[in-house]
């Protein structure tokens, strides 16, 4: 631990450490999945798209792994969730494979659910950007979706899925393979900022959050993808 003073008693700027008890949470984007095709909806797990990655996202995986598995400020990833969706489990694999860690699913970390946009509709949808596209962005809610998931419940079942992550491992690292709307949503509850405002988290990007003991997160970066800038 770096001493807060001097030798004259001069006290220097503190770097942030995490306070104990508390759980760093690496919040790990999938990588690309698949193109979405107007005659081949995704198929659906409990309601949800649920597209493979993509050869660009293996790819993508692969360099999160490289990333991960080393140690990180004296220490090393000490589980790894990942969501019902395949492709969480699809980018964590390698990770897994060269730690030796079984992922555990928490399923409420999963995407938001798009209702009437679902299969991969989604994306034709907002390249459209039709009433309700543009609806979506200027009131930053994705329930302006027909059937989509009341905004309520999606911060409900994200606070609680990190709550159950963050009580199962105090002073560990963690890594959390989860999706884009989850991510950004995660950012703006933990800074205040308007629900879209993080909207932008890339494919296989890093993310993290340290939740303390009371429950309050703190956020230490959003959208690093150093690992994969030549791609």
């Amino acid at each position: 631990m770096i001493s807060p003073r001097d030798g004259d008693g001069a006290v220097r700027q503190l770097r942030f450490e995490r306070p104990p008890g508390a759980t760093s949470i690496l919040l790990v984007r999938h990588g690309e999945s698949v193109p979405a095709r107007p005659d081949a909806p995704f198929p659906l797990v409990g309601g949800h798209g649920d597209p493979e990655l993509d050869p660009r996202g293996k790819v993508e995986a692969e360099r999160i792994a490289g990333r991960l598995s080393k140690r990180r400020h004296g220490e090393t990833v000490s589980a790894i969730y990942v969501t019902n969706l395949r492709r969480t489990a699809e980018t964590a694999a390698p990770l897994a494979s060269v730690l030796g860690i079984d992922p555990r699913v928490e399923e409420d970390l999963r995407e938001v659910y798009l209702g009437e946009w679902e299969g991969g509709l989604y994306r034709a949808k907002i390249l459209e950007g039709g009433p309700v596209a543009r609806r979506l962005l200027e009131e930053g809610r994705w329930d302006v979706i027909p059937g989509a998931e009341p905004d309520g419940r999606f911060v409900e079942r994200i606070r609680a899925g990190l709550g159950r992550i963050a009580a199962a491992h105090p002073d560990q690292l963690v890594a959390v393979f989860t999706h884009g709307g989850v991510i950004g949503r995660i950012m703006a509850e933990a800074t205040g900022g308007s629900a879209l405002a993080f909207a932008g988290a890339a494919n296989g990007s890093l993310s993290e959050i340290v939740v303390l003991p009371e429950g309050r997160w703190v956020v230490r970066c959003y959208n690093d993808t150093a690992h994969l800038e030549d791609l």
